[in-house]
């Protein structure tokens, strides 16, 4: 099992930034495909962005490339999504995901392929 934590949303400003963390704990030990996904008031949740703790690569959805970044911090089991550039359309709960994986190249972009949920956490962009 693992559980996963996230914090850092918050209300915020048209073209401010914000730092999503999410931790991990329990059953971290060997690769994972970690994703982070996003879901609008009245919307489908939606993949936002998915990084390999074991090959590094990343992945984005065409709406945040170029304005959000995703990164591990290995030694406390924490993904960041640093956000840029914040639009109002990027207001929703932000959730962060995990999937176990045998390969150092896997990236999932479905909410689908993720067993393990965080509860998710509020980002507002005011205009």
């Amino acid at each position: 099992q693992v559980q996963l934590v996230e914090s850092g949303g918050g209300l915020v400003q048209a073209g401010g930034s914000l730092r999503l963390s999410c931790a991990a704990s329990g059953r971290t030990y060997g690769t994972y495909v970690m994703g982070w996904f996003r879901q609008a008031h009245g919307k489908e949740r939606e993949f936002v962005a998915a990084i390999n703790t074991s090959g590094g690569n990343t992945y984005y959805a065409d709406s945040v490339k170029g304005r959000f970044t995703i990164s591990t911090d290995y030694a406390k089991n924490t993904v960041y999504l640093q956000m840029n550039s914040l639009k109002p359309e990027d207001t929703a709960v932000y959730y962060c995901a995990a999937k176990p994986t045998i390969s150092a190249q896997a990236i999932y972009d479905t909410a689908a392929q993720y067993g393990y949920w965080g509860q998710g956490t509020q980002v507002t962009v005011s205009s």
